[in-house]
């Protein structure tokens, strides 16, 4: 049998990849291949071997040999013969690298033998005409697994918390879903977090979030500096006055302003440079929500204004260290003059 798991959503194909490993009896014959050094030629041999001491053999290759520059994916034609019917014809594209991997074993998973389990786990969205996927298709099975958004999103999330034995009220779910955004492997970690803390059969409530969530706190950040740049200083001394009030330490807090500051700069620069949310998001390791979320914020100041900013929290991060400041006093001071 040949399984295809593709699309952006690692997390998903990699759950995808745990199930399909359970429903087999493979025991000792297991093998774990990287599709970028391994030959196809060795994945063909081995998955021709007879399984020993169990009744299949599983074979698992993580992703795909890169792509040379200028090198296109494997693909097929389809040429019209009489009748009116279709004849599918192998693509005579070059056989080496990527292209000539996918098409040697597209043309073997036909004849692999039955005892054998093949799993191509690829973190990318395969084009329709990919020879793997159109033989997943006709010998296997294709599973696409694409990022949640939305109201889709708040559904994982709710399925999520409902598997594992706990509740979440509706408000919970849109702020996690928002803090968190569709990084799933991350939102899967918070989820067990807060299942873990409210106990069994509990509800994970917007409390719960905003105490043990790293990114609830952030986004309580960026709604400092959200207010800054609307020159909203009531707000933003309410919203700073309520953070040291939970017992965020100060200095700890100077730091996340510090990097969100930063954060903003990088982002303006790269936007500057005509990269969108996703591009950015990648280059910088942020969740798109956020860019978003700084891309809004960055169109209030001018370059200058951040940088001036920058180097007073610097200054005002040495200032308490050395004790000159009380951090009250250093903090106010710090958002009666932001982006000046």
């Amino acid at each position: 049998m040949f399984y295809l798991l593709h699309g952006e959503d690692e997390f998903t194909s990699r759950e995808h990849l745990k199930k399909l490993r359970t429903q087999g009896d493979f025991g000792y014959n297991q093998d774990v291949y990287s599709g970028t050094e391994v030959a196809a030629k060795t994945i063909m041999i081995n998955s021709n071997t007879l399984p020993f001491l169990s009744e299949q053999r599983l074979i698992v290759v993580d992703g795909l040999p890169k792509k040379k520059r200028g090198e296109k994916a494997s693909t097929i034609t389809e040429d019209t013969i009489s009748g009116g019917k279709t004849k599918r014809k192998k693509s005579s594209k070059a056989t080496t690298g990527r292209a000539g991997f996918e098409k040697e074993l597209a043309e073997h998973i036909e004849t692999m033998p039955s005892s054998t389990t093949l799993i191509v786990i690829v973190d990318e969205l395969l084009e329709s005409s990919n020879l793997l996927l159109k033989a997943a298709e006709q010998h296997g099975k294709a599973i696409q697994s694409t990022l949640p958004k939305g109201a889709v999103l708040e559904k994982w999330i709710n399925s999520r918390v409902k598997n594992i034995g706990a509740h979440i009220a509706p408000d919970a779910t849109s702020l996690l879903a928002n803090f968190v955004g569709n990084n799933l492997r991350l939102l899967a970690n918070e989820i067990d977090k807060l299942a873990l803390y409210v106990g069994e059969e509990g509800t994970i409530t917007i409390p719960d979030i905003r105490l043990l969530c790293a990114q609830a706190q952030e986004a309580r950040i960026f709604d400092l500096t959200d207010a800054l740049a609307q020159r909203n200083q009531k707000q933003a001394l309410n919203i700073l006055h309520d953070l040291l009030s939970d017992g965020e330490p100060p200095l700890r807090l100077i730091s996340t302003i510090t990097n969100q500051v930063r954060s903003l700069l990088l982002v303006k620069e790269l936007a500057q440079k005509g990269m969108r949310t996703p591009q950015i998001a990648s280059t910088l390791g942020m969740p798109p929500f956020v860019v978003d979320k700084a891309i809004r914020q960055v169109k209030n100041f001018k370059p200058v204004q951040l940088e001036n900013t920058y180097r007073d929290l610097l200054a005002t991060d040495a200032a308490l260290k050395r004790s000159r400041l009380t951090p009250e006093m250093a903090l106010d001071l710090l958002v009666v003059n932001f982006g000046q």
